[in-house]
């Protein structure tokens, strides 16, 4: 007997190729049978009528970070109500294993690194997670069992660097005997089933102590002798980060991802590729790195966003203006005098000569602050102002726009919540995003989900991507669009029988509705541990998703199951070589 029948549904499924009509039987976690509509005589435990639905593979979301929510959170929400099925995780350097069993200290410098570097909030992470393991395979095993999506991990170079070192991690270097230690706790990883490597040598991240959090200390022979060992075990990867994933890299950083990735043998991932045409230059300098790395027999794939995320700002909070350079400093100072330097206007001429600089790369994009949108306020003389863009209550006021905002912010004592307006929503934009879409280097994915909950919401980027493929720009064909978000980063990761429709593969499916598919406007709650906030969207159009055959969704509610998976690297993955 099927456990479920859906009939009469689109299927688009994951290939590329066109979508058809079809009845789809799921039976003991795998898809059965797919037939011609009305010719499935097997009985079911139950069926629905999907006409006019289409039904997909799970979306995989291949950067996420979700290490601790899951713990309170094991929906993944609220990228399970998008249709995703299956995230990565343990990216970007940070995991939240090992830790040292002689060393209790150092879960507290790991929550507060994640809570500074990541923008987790701090209090979710002592309440919410139960910081019981030591080893990575410990870690896993913590998830197992209890998650309701499909999840994997990389090991994260921090933790490595901690464990051996200390705290000596952040600022030395590692003895020759330190260094073996860390790769056999590496190799121990990846034994227990970590889906391989991840480091950061990005200067926009601290620990919460604000000093450079480990992995930046690293020297180029420490990161090739680690990439290396991931070539030694089945079904792994690297993830990586520089300073030039926000603009530009420097020959030297491409030196690195091409050698890390061909040493090992294995594929590295980045993120983020930020395409605007402001700045044409940009993208065909991010993929030379992978233009050489497969001379070199490596391979290095850039993740870029189908969608312009909503952010939210604060010069309140620790947020994306803290990491334009030299403006940190300011946004740290106590309250009274972060607002009595904002008011000096030789500091905020400087302050905007920096945002607008070569230096500031990527973050240029902030710096038009006429284009800001006040969000909520918090005091009487900003009554009124939320929703409005700042330059019109600038020109009422006959002031600049930076120094208006400032003031508005002064008024709230800097809880003000802005909304930048994207500078990169123009058609030059777009057509350079589908070019790049199609390069055999380029994946969809960089939601950062899991992370920077209170100032920004990527997790929807699925639902809001299908919807403009349908109705919006049409950039890309709905059976292409669904291949970029399922099959193509299954075969990056090597996902044993994941990522398409076919007979015997696990069924991971969304079933959706074609003329309403979206995501609803990014909005503030209070639903972590601790009442914490974070940003939250409504799946619109998604009837249902199931997780290994068993329903996890119907109609944006969770159904209670759990029925994900911990997938771990050679079991669950197998091996997408380079060479």
């Amino acid at each position: 007997m099927l456990d479920h029948l859906i009939k009469g549904a689109t299927v688009v499924d994951g290939s590329g190729g066109p979508g058809y009509v079809a009845d789809v039987g799921v039976r003991d976690g795998r898809i059965a049978v797919i037939a011609e509509p009305g010719t499935v005589v097997e009985p079911a435990a139950s069926v629905e009528d999907a006409s006019g639905r289409i039904l997909a593979p799970g979306f995989v979301d291949p950067h996420t970070h979700y290490d601790a929510q899951l713990f309170w959170d094991p929906y993944a929400t609220p990228s399970l109500n998008h249709g995703v099925t299956t995230v990565a995780g343990g990216n970007c350097g940070f995991t939240l294993a090992p830790l040292h069993p002689d060393r209790p200290e150092d879960a507290d410098y790991t929550r507060r690194m994640m809570s500074k570097v990541e923008g987790m909030s701090l209090v979710a992470l002592e309440e919410g997670a139960p910081w019981t393991w030591n080893s990575f395979g410990q870690y896993l095993d913590a998830l197992d069992g209890r998650i309701a999506v499909n999840a994997g991990f990389m090991v994260g170079h921090c933790a490595l660097r901690r464990y051996v070192m200390g705290e000596d991690a952040v600022g030395g270097q590692p003895t020759p005997e330190q260094m073996e230690q860390m790769l056999a706790l590496l190799h121990d990883a990846m034994e227990a089933g970590a889906w391989g490597f991840s480091t950061t040598q990005s200067s926009t991240h601290s620990d919460g102590d604000g000093q450079p959090v480990a992995s930046r200390h690293a020297l180029p022979e420490e990161l090739l002798a680690l990439s290396r060992a991931v070539g030694e075990h089945e079904g792994t990867q690297i993830e990586a980060i520089v300073a030039g994933c926000l603009d530009q890299f420097s020959d030297d950083e491409i030196d690195l991802f091409v050698n890390m990735s061909a040493e090992a043998g294995r594929p590295l991932n980045w993120n983020v590729l930020t395409i605007d045409a402001a700045v044409p230059e940009r993208v065909p300098r991010q993929l030379i790195a992978s233009e050489r790395a497969r001379k070199a027999g490596g391979r290095v794939v850039a993740l870029t966003m189908p969608i312009l995320t909503p952010m939210n700002m604060s010069l309140g909070t620790f947020c994306a203006l803290n990491l334009i350079p030299g403006w940190g400093e300011i946004l740290a100072l106590p309250i009274d005098e972060r607002i009595a330097k904002l008011r000096e206007p030789d500091v905020r001429a400087e302050m905007l000569r920096r945002a607008d600089s070569k230096e500031a790369g990527v973050f240029r994009r902030l710096a038009n602050f006429g284009r800001y949108v006040i969000g909520d306020t918090y005091s009487e003389a900003n009554e009124g102002l939320s929703g409005r863009v700042v330059k019109d209550i600038a020109a009422e006021r006959g002031q600049e726009p930076f120094e208006c905002l400032i003031e508005i912010c002064a008024n709230d004592r800097m809880k003000t919540v802005l909304w930048p307006m994207p500078t990169d929503n123009d058609p030059d934009s777009w057509a350079l995003r589908a070019e790049a879409w199609a390069h055999e280097d380029v994946l969809l994915g960089g939601s950062d989900a899991g992370a920077h909950l209170d100032r920004m919401c990527g997790a929807p980027y699925t639902t809001r991507f299908l919807g403009d493929c349908l109705r919006g720009r049409k950039l890309v064909g709905i059976e292409e669009a669904v291949k970029m978000l399922t099959d193509d980063p299954a075969r990056l990761f090597g996902l044993h029988e994941r990522g398409r429709i076919e007979e015997g593969w696990h069924a991971d499916l969304v079933l959706f509705d074609p003329e309403r598919i979206d995501a609803g406007k990014a909005t503030l709650v209070h639903d972590l541990p601790g009442d914490s906030p974070r940003l939250d969207s409504k799946a619109i159009g998604i009837n249902a998703v199931w997780v290994n055959g068993v329903e996890v969704i119907r109609e944006d509610v969770v159904s209670g199951s759990v029925p994900g998976k911990v997938l771990r690297s050679g079991t669950d993955t197998r091996t997408v070589s380079t060479k």
